[in-house]
């Protein structure tokens, strides 16, 4: 019957379109499930992060069978941010043995980017899309990170995509020895005159406004970042609450103001999904975490200080290992903060990119 290439339209399409991914991630031994009311919120138009955004979804179909998928994006956002006229193609998953069907797919998202006056896409990095996982693939890493199988790359560079940035994930075990250091880090930038407070003492009045204006402004030269606006950080911490983030996410204030944030959301080792007999290795049980310093706040160790008193807070609730979570490879500074902070690097990672006009 050959493929087709078709949007999903409707409520249940656009469920078919969201678990597809459970299908997909079947095989594995521990797997995170499909995050099903955050998707469908974005892709039925329900979240606020549908504000200057386009999002198309996309499946290819092989004998009336979901075989691949993706969602094409347009950030104006992040086109007016970067002065770049890129597409993103998020969502991508696909099963085994579907280089036909994926060349297909990524060309309808390609002209459907290109027909809005992009000139690129990037699949890897944008509105919740992380890099593609390139080792470790066994391992469960922390549920916002990909999970893919090896066999995807092939998919991608057949589907003219190359690679356009690596990352390194890192994660340390919790020791005596760690626990001390991080604790002397958090004391240094006491002494240095910085007061780390954790988001459940920040007054409602202030946190998101606060943390969303810190975070933006850390990370406005991040490669790849759009920030998020105040009212899609409240969206994701509403959700983030029962994880019990606020005790484990700082600020940091120089005096009255805010100089830095680190947003550490532990995982609920019970939402995996796992095969018969499989059991979670100690270094599976992991966390989120996002970290950013002003710069007139930069080389004096808060980025150390928030971490740790992070990883001290997980410590005391029985984490036995901690994420720092996904680092650019060229991104030194907080390559080192990782280190020095105990942890080594666990897995790499890629993000891609297609030029429309080669």
């Amino acid at each position: 019957m050959g493929i087709k290439v078709e949007t999903p339209e409707g409520e249940d399409a656009l469920q078919q379109f969201v678990l597809f991914h459970d299908r997909v991630y079947a095989y594995r031994g521990a797997r995170w499930p499909a995050p099903v009311d955050l998707y469908l919120s974005i892709l039925g138009g329900q979240s606020p992060f549908g504000k200057e955004r386009e999002i198309r979804p996309f499946w290819a179909l092989d004998g009336g069978e979901i075989v691949a998928r993706a969602a094409a994006v347009i950030d104006r956002r992040y086109q007016r941010h970067w002065g770049e006229a890129l597409g993103h193609v998020t969502m991508f998953e696909a099963l085994p043995e579907t280089q036909t069907a994926v060349a297909a797919l990524m060309d309808a998202a390609a002209e459907w980017l290109g027909s809005r006056g992009a000139v690129a896409a990037r699949a890897g990095f944008g509105l919740f899309d992380l890099p593609f996982a390139m080792d470790a693939y066994e391992a469960l890493p922390p549920s916002v990170l990909r999970q893919n199988p090896p066999y995807y790359h092939v998919l991608l560079k057949h589907a003219r995509f190359e690679v356009e940035q690596g990352w390194v994930d890192y994660k340390a075990r919790v020791t005596p020895a760690l626990t001390e250091r991080w604790e002397r880090a958090l004391e240094g930038a006491r002494r240095g005159g910085y007061t780390i407070t954790p988001l459940r003492e920040v007054s409602r009045s202030r946190r998101l406004r606060e943390f969303t204006e810190t975070w933006a402004d850390t990370f406005k030269a991040h490669w790849g970042f759009t920030a998020f606006s105040e009212e899609e950080l409240g969206f994701l911490f509403a959700g983030f609450e029962p994880t019990g983030f606020l005790e484990s996410s700082v600020l940091g204030y120089e005096g009255d103001a805010p100089v830095a944030m680190c947003l550490v959301v532990p995982d609920d080792p019970g939402h995996a999904v796992l095969a018969r007999g499989r059991r979670l290795d100690e270094s599976e049980r992991l966390n989120l975490l996002a970290i950013g310093v002003r710069e007139a706040g930069r080389g004096r160790g808060l980025n150390y200080a928030m971490a740790a008193y992070s990883f001290l807070t997980l410590a005391r609730r029985g984490a036995t290992w901690v994420s720092y979570t996904l680092v650019l490879d060229h991104n030194w500074p907080s390559r080192r903060t990782g280190e020095g902070l105990g942890a080594s690097l666990c897995a790499n990672y890629l993000t891609y990119r297609r030029n429309f006009r080669l």
